[in-house]
């Protein structure tokens, strides 16, 4: 029975990974830090740490103690708009935290794969439909991080032997996702806005383009990738093969959740207008089922899930570094007093 560390495992996509690890047979150890995630998300059977990854010693700890055959990095805040806000935040939590990773990794020597999850934030302003084998350019603090960790993996395996996989994911949503969070994942914002009946709201005129994945079609292949080691050392796309624009995406929620439209164009953010990938290398060497979920089968799960669990009160990130060019919307919620944040 291999051992499994999934950071991130009482959030979102790392719960989902956790799950399908401990289907496979793994004994699995969650280590979060409560910040996005809640502790129900921790699947039943999966050993729980409550801790940062920013914490050196709890993590040297946790793998001299647990000596781990693979590690699933997903613990990240993934707030690509905000990241350009909270600089110091994203660097600490992205870069070093997965710093402290790597280096037990290295030092522990039990590890036999590393799986990182990136994001095709990495891309930034690419042509899509963004491959692997553009050269990444990112445009925001976040994007910035996971390609430094991308690239950090790859001069610690040439240089100590660690093998890894990275995997790009892109506006995955699903059941167990925080819909509270009133910065990033918009489909659980559009379903939270719904079940406290506000109005959709949507930053510009709507005509930006993303695919959405289901869950399913990122957790279940990212948690078996370790099997084939014929793969170790690859970057991978994952996620929904269908671009929508926002204003399509919002349509698709408010049928899903059985409401009336309802929408708000707020002032555009700056953000890459259009972003979707293509997952030709995914399909061609991970066990994936040849069609992703389509978006109304996903949307109908959700919020299915969603109206059970109920409205959520929004998310106020209290640790703005810079409030100079938010978006009026977020600015609003920045306490004046704050220290150290720069305004107007």
């Amino acid at each position: 029975m291999p051992t499994s560390l999934v950071t991130g495992g009482a959030g979102f996509i790392g719960s989902h990974v956790a799950a399908e690890l401990l289907r496979a047979g793994h004994q699995v150890v969650v280590l979060d830090d409560l910040s996005g995630g809640v502790r129900p998300n921790v699947p039943e059977g999966a050993v729980f740490h409550q801790g940062d990854i920013c914490d050196q010693a709890l993590v040297d700890a946790l793998f001299a103690e647990w000596r781990f055959d693979y590690v699933y990095h997903l613990a990240a805040y993934a707030a690509e708009g905000l990241s350009h806000f909270i600089k110091r935040f994203n660097y600490t939590n992205n870069v070093i935290g997965s710093i402290n990773l790597i280096n037990a990794a290295v030092n522990t020597g039990t590890v036999r794969c590393f799986v990182f999850t990136s994001s095709i934030a990495v891309y930034g302003h690419a042509e899509p439909p963004m491959t692997e084998e553009l050269t990444p350019a990112p445009v925001d603090p976040y994007g910035i991080a996971k390609y430094a960790v991308e690239q950090e993996l790859k001069v610690t395996h040439e240089m100590f032997g660690l093998p890894y996989i990275v995997f790009r994911p892109h506006n995955v949503y699903g059941e167990r996702q925080n819909i509270g969070d009133r910065y990033r994942n918009v489909v659980g914002i559009f379903m939270n806005q719904i079940l406290r009946g506000e109005p959709c709201t949507i930053f510009g005129d709507g005509e930006q383009t993303r695919a959405f994945s289901y869950i399913d079609d990122v957790a279940i292949p990212i948690a078996r990738s370790v099997e084939n080691p014929g793969i170790y050392g690859e970057t991978f796309n994952i996620g929904g093969d269908t671009a929508y624009t926002v204003n399509e995406l919002a349509t698709a929620v408010f049928e899903a959740m059985g409401a009336p439209p309802a929408v708000d164009h707020l002032p555009p953010r700056h953000e890459v207008a259009h972003a979707y990938a293509d997952h030709k290398k995914a399909h061609a060497l991970l066990s994936l089922n040849p069609h992703s979920v389509p978006l109304a089968t996903g949307l109908a799960a959700m919020a299915a899930w969603a109206r059970q669990h109920g409205p959520q009160s929004p998310s106020v990130f209290s640790g703005i570094e810079i409030a100079r060019n938010m978006p009026p919307s977020w600015q609003a919620l920045v306490v004046p007093e704050e220290p150290g944040a720069v305004t107007d």
